[in-house]
């Protein structure tokens, strides 16, 4: 089963979830800001990911900018990301999709498509 951590009010994550009820995929949904993943999670979710670290700031997030982090983040170590990310539920793309070695940072639907289907 897929894992969803999602924010309630956020309307990307409820984009995500009426997709995956559309396509009758059955998914847990954590709640984000409450319950959010520690460090060694993200550093999991990383690297299972093939992503990029900055793929996994909210970087539309109230919190992201009143931190100015698209200034900062340029100069943080990766164990400083980390350690940032680890802080903060808020501060983690979302929805954040995980199940075994498939981990989805946002929700573009054609990546969704491709991989959950």
């Amino acid at each position: 089963m897929i894992k969803i951590y999602c924010y309630a009010r956020c309307t990307t994550c409820k984009k995500a979830l009426k997709w995956l009820d559309e396509k009758g995929i059955e998914y847990e949904t954590i709640d984000i800001k409450a319950d959010h993943p520690d460090e060694e999670a993200l550093r999991k979710y990383h690297a299972a990911s093939g992503l990029p670290l900055k793929r996994f700031f909210n970087t539309s997030g109230t919190l992201y900018r009143e931190l100015e982090l698209s200034k900062k983040l340029p100069d943080m170590s990766e164990d400083e990301q980390f350690s940032l990310l680890a802080s903060d539920g808020m501060l983690v793309k979302r929805p954040l999709a995980v199940s075994g070695d498939l981990v989805l940072a946002g929700f573009r639907e054609a990546e969704w498509q491709e991989k959950l289907l």
